[in-house]
């Protein structure tokens, strides 16, 4: 019989932690998110133990529970993101500290708090990591900061994000990115993960983006037809014999990846890379009305199994919101990858650092 732990979600979002903190073996006793169509998304597919308010509304609510095993979650981002305006001032920012208060009035066995890289690697927010890793420790947690990639763990997508774990009232240093090397995974591409969903606009890949592609007049380029920009707009091609590049919030319109999907379905030869090939040559822009049909947007289903939800996952709301919760998400396994790290503290088997006597061991 596997044994079940107790787990308190926080920024929930749509669940992609969830997903996976759940499939691990965890009970999720309460979960809080602020926005109305993730909450929805949420109780639709875990149950209605979400409540949607403000985490600040709520801290009083936190006292009643006891035996926690793991308190996990996500602060909004929006402040530390290269994406964004990477403002610490931002009030979405302040609440990483909400977090930890949620950390001080439930004493969880665990945390895991997970946020975007640059919060663990950036010299501008070097005085926020450092006091949050001093507040960890003030409240009794020894404590590790990790930033890994979801590529590494089985998802078909470079998604790098950052990990700060506690364990409370534990004496010797842990090795947190240690622990979760044993759950690393082969690479998967693109292409084996969407190819089973059919062509856009079939019976199971319905939910398609209309976002006109067009090309750009002056393009900027890179040595891999992937990168640089080919087309207007912020959605780079997809390279489908590659894990996808991070899959963001902003999706849903000309941010959203592209895919040709006769070299996808047909492998037929690339049209991005045929056309990267005649620009590198020296040769002319197309006209921007010039990009052939089969060249598109990834669909929300498509984005949906790479950030790895099942594929029978419910969501709320309109076309432009799922995806914003698509890509707001941790990857569901890579979830699971932490939460069976985390059930490894849990059971004492702690990939303990007896290199050094801190408490902090940064791996990038």
């Amino acid at each position: 019989m596997v044994k079940s732990y107790k787990a308190v979600s926080l920024f929930s979002g749509a669940g992609g932690m969830d997903v996976g903190f759940a499939k691990a073996g965890f009970e999720i006793f309460w979960a809080n998110d602020f926005n109305k169509d993730a909450c929805k998304t949420y109780e639709m597919n875990f149950g209605p133990h979400i409540v949607c308010d403000d985490i600040n509304n709520n801290l009083d609510k936190l006292s009643s529970f006891s035996n926690i095993d793991v308190v996990f979650g996500g602060p909004p981002c929006q402040g530390f993101s290269v994406a964004g305006k990477m403002d610490p001032n931002d009030e979405r920012s302040k609440l990483v500290w909400s977090f930890l208060t949620a950390i001080e009035i439930i004493r969880p066995r665990i945390f895991v708090m997970e946020n975007v890289k640059s919060l663990a690697t950036l010299s501008q927010f070097e005085k926020i990591r450092e006091n949050l890793i001093t507040k960890a420790i003030t409240l009794g947690y020894s404590v590790d900061l990790v930033v890994l990639n979801a590529k590494d763990y089985g998802v078909p997508q470079s998604r790098e994000r950052m990990f700060l774990v506690g364990i409370y009232k534990f004496q010797e240093g842990i090795d947190f990115y240690k622990t979760v090397q044993k759950y690393k995974d082969s690479c998967k591409a693109v292409r084996d993960v969407i190819l089973p969903l059919g062509r856009a606009g079939t019976a199971n890949n319905k939910r398609i983006c209309n976002a006109k592609i067009t090309i750009a007049a002056k393009p900027v380029l890179r040595r891999s037809p992937y990168a640089g920009m080919l087309f207007n707009g912020q959605g780079r091609p997809t390279n489908p014999d590659l894990p996808a590049c991070t899959l963001h919030a902003s999706m849903g319109g000309n941010r959203t990846p592209i895919i040709d999907e006769n070299h996808l379905f047909d492998n037929a030869p690339s049209w991005v890379e045929q056309y990267h090939a005649h620009l590198m040559n020296g040769g002319k822009p197309y006209p921007m009305n010039a990009a052939p049909d089969f060249l598109r947007r990834l669909t929300i289903d498509e984005a949906l199994l790479l950030q790895t939800f099942p594929v029978d996952y419910q969501f709320y709301g309109s076309q432009s919101s799922i995806y914003r919760q698509i890509g707001n998400a941790v990857p569901c396994k890579l979830a699971e990858v932490v939460a069976k790290s985390v059930i490894d503290l849990l059971e004492n088997r702690i990939d303990i650092d007896k290199t050094s006597s801190s408490q902090l061991t940064l791996c990038i």
